[in-house]
């Protein structure tokens, strides 16, 4: 019989991350790409407690390498990398104003549309009842 040879490109795997390691790195990329994380969602990606979530949570604070901060209008508590709160609120503040201008566009193009259908049909109509008469 012969031997198995080994995987050319074998290389040993370093140790898997921790859980709390796995939720320092989701937080600190998140706020790298721009956005806050709020707590409620840990739970949900990580399949953990919630209890577990906020212990994690509690740790990361009270080590200064992450910020919160607690949405006005939930009440939620948002997680960001330290010194990147003001930056993160203001663009999300933009990305509010973004949709809201992009969704206040599209209605008014919605309804220029419309009313351009029914003029056009309107003034069809009287072309047509002055052409009888």
């Amino acid at each position: 019989m012969s031997e198995r040879k080994p995987y050319r490109r074998f290389t040993k795997r370093e140790p898997s991350l921790t859980t709390e390691q796995k939720v320092e790195q989701f937080i600190l990329r998140n706020s790298k790409n721009g956005f806050f994380t709020k707590v409620l969602t840990i739970p949900y990606k990580f399949d953990i407690s919630e209890s577990m979530a906020w212990s994690i949570v509690g740790e990361l604070l009270s080590d200064g390498t992450l910020e919160s901060i607690h949405d006005p209008i939930t009440g939620n508590m948002k997680l960001c990398e330290t010194g990147k709160i003001y930056a993160l609120m203001d663009l999300e503040r933009k990305r509010r104003r973004e949709k809201f201008q992009g969704s206040k566009k599209k209605n008014n193009l919605i309804k220029n549309k419309s009313n351009t259908k029914i003029r056009k049909t309107s003034s069809s109509k009287n072309d047509h009842s002055k052409r009888n008469s």
